[in-house]
């Protein structure tokens, strides 16, 4: 299978590393010649625009930003829809609404390209360990053909089942994690106005019943969530909008998960 991957940024940019070095014949392509500097030395071609990478990829993998640059990416005469031939597939990498994976399908599917969802969990060291999550949606004969490739960076990658439910995965994944870093910050507080020392509690409960990732997030420190709000609070607060705009069109309530990750994200200066 031949492979186009855009996107090579903190978390792309491992993965694409992955793929060609697993012999996958590669193209990338990159707003910025600086991302591509790292491939120089590889078997790894650079394409002139989207639509030249897909033009020589049987896989186009997306791993930009969001739903505009998912959207600008694929579109246009210079897009990966201009150049990418029937049979051809396009997976979304990044973590962006389902609708925006549905409505690329119905253009793609005019052409005779499949698309599916497969975001990712885990960031650089998972790559790099072989380990990172993906989370794929589609059609599941089309997940079993680029297996092969997300199995060159990953392990497990999980079929959740028709197009969408992989970034509905992962939206509810970080839902619940925002939840919990409010939750496990506002203990640190309080355990430390009880006369605990919150290096001293996260070392307990990360041992115990109530540990979580998000609880090790902080590094038992009252601060980690000032912190982690200058690193992740915009992403964290786009993906709670995502999975409350979900919610809302379901006609479902958010319940105490959604309350708790609205919760937080105030607390992170980030409301939703």
């Amino acid at each position: 299978m031949k492979v186009g991957f855009i996107g090579l940024g903190s978390q792309g940019g491992p993965m694409a590393g992955r793929i060609v070095e697993a012999g996958f014949p590669t193209t990338l392509w990159a707003r910025r010649t600086a991302s591509l500097e790292p491939y120089a030395d590889t078997a790894a071609k650079v394409a002139g625009s989207p639509a030249e990478l897909a033009a020589s990829s049987d896989l186009v993998c997306l791993c930009v930003v969001g739903d505009a640059d998912v959207k600008e990416i694929t579109g246009g005469q210079n897009g990966v829809l201009a150049g990418l031939k029937p049979g051809g597939v396009i997976a979304i990498h990044s973590t962006v609404h389902p609708k925006t994976c549905h409505e690329l399908a119905k253009e793609a599917g005019a052409q005779g390209v499949s698309v599916i969802d497969a975001p990712v969990s885990g960031g650089a060291p998972a790559v790099a360990e072989r380990r990172l999550l993906v989370m794929v949606g589609g059609d599941a004969d089309v997940v079993e053909r680029c297996r092969p490739v997300f199995d060159s960076y990953a392990n497990p990658v999980v079929h959740l089942g028709d197009l969408g439910s992989g970034q509905t995965t992962k939206l509810l994944n970080n839902l619940l994690f925002t939840a919990n870093l409010g939750t496990a910050a506002t203990a640190l507080a309080l355990g430390e106005a009880l006369g605990v020392l919150p290096e001293r509690l996260t070392e307990v409960i990360s041992r115990g019943s109530g540990n979580s990732f998000a609880l090790n997030a902080l590094g038992g420190d009252t601060r980690g969530l000032d912190r982690l709000a200058g690193l992740a609070g915009t992403l964290l607060q786009k993906d709670v909008r995502l999975v409350a705009d979900l919610a809302d069109a379901a006609a479902v309530p958010g319940g105490a998960v959604l309350d708790a990750a609205d919760a937080t994200l105030n607390l992170m200066k980030h409301p939703r």
